[in-house]
């Protein structure tokens, strides 16, 4: 089989049975892509190449090649996995007997702690918006969904008010590969939310955009202006942490497990298939128990 022809399968089961987001398929694309450039710059005729020709020798010169151009290792890593992912795909379709790549493992990577603020510091940083003015409502809105609820960015921005319980306090969250969870919602989120709604129900009806946040020329906010907002903000209060919107996801789980909470519950609140995605934040919080007992213990000075 041609390997457009299998690619272009592949999307389409992404698409189409994985439910995957666009952002999601544009990266596998974008990876592949790159993986055929270079295979054009060897001299390979990309319109005629089969499947069974992509050996491991040739991926291994291919992750070689960009360990050289200094791409980072989580960066060939997401090239390999885009690539595994491929084959996968093509053995449960039965197009191929064996992987090229079955014994090309991913590299190790630096275990690096989340970002994270302190409870005082979250505060002020979700308190510093204007509240006198439509965008500092929204704004404040915002925050208090991402710290109160510990959504994605990109499930933020998918939320619309039919999404919305305000009686109940929940959230229906489309997360990653199209799942869905209910996520509880802050009485704090909940009523800067309403006033947010109540505020803009103009707009909405003469846009007839459906999403919660707005931009104020009335279209439905993006990741990258979500970004701009908490960066924002973390900068003008002096945060110690200039946090991501996922900083603010960091903190919820963070915060949550210092205070007692059992690792399963985070887990379903952040919505992670794996226990092991939040794993992570009890390196976090180990950090607290030592600083209790470093204090608290007659011994441990």
């Amino acid at each position: 089989m041609k390997l457009a022809q299998a690619l272009d399968q592949f999307y389409f089961y992404l698409q189409d049975e994985k439910n995957l987001s666009p952002l999601t398929l544009l990266s596998y694309s974008k990876d592949w892509n790159s993986f055929l450039g270079w295979l054009e710059e060897q001299g390979q005729d990309i319109s005629l190449l089969e499947v069974e020709n992509i050996t491991e020798n040739t991926v291994r010169k291919y992750l070689y090649y960009m360990n050289q151009k200094g791409r980072s290792r989580s960066t060939i890593n997401r090239h390999l996995a885009a690539m595994k992912s491929f084959y996968k795909f093509m053995l449960r379709k039965r197009y191929l007997q064996d992987s090229p790549l079955q014994d090309l493992a991913m590299g190790k990577l630096p275990k690096k702690l989340p970002h994270y603020l302190d409870l005082n510091e979250m505060i002020r940083v979700i308190e510093a918006p204007d509240e006198s003015t439509e965008g500092g409502i929204r704004d404040r809105a915002i925050m208090e969904v991402l710290y109160g609820s510990g959504l994605r960015v990109s499930e933020l921005v998918g939320l619309t008010l039919e999404d919305v319980d305000f009686t109940a306090n929940w959230a229906r969250v489309s997360g990653k590969g199209g799942r869905q969870r209910m996520a509880p919602l802050s009485s704090f989120a909940v009523k800067y939310l309403k006033m947010y709604r109540d505020i803009t129900q103009d707009k909405r009806q003469q846009t007839g955009v459906k999403s919660i946040f707005l931009n104020l020329r009335g279209g439905s906010l993006t990741d990258r202006a979500v970004r701009d907002i908490v960066h924002k903000y973390c900068l003008q209060t002096g945060a110690k942490e200039i946090l991501s919107p996922h900083g603010f996801r960091h903190s919820f789980a963070t915060h949550l497990l210092d205070n007692g909470a059992d690792l399963r519950v985070v887990q379903e609140l952040l919505g992670h298939r794996r226990i092991s995605s939040t794993q992570i934040y009890t390196h976090v919080s180990r950090t607290k128990l030592k600083k209790v007992y470093h204090y608290a213990h007659p011994r441990a000075k």
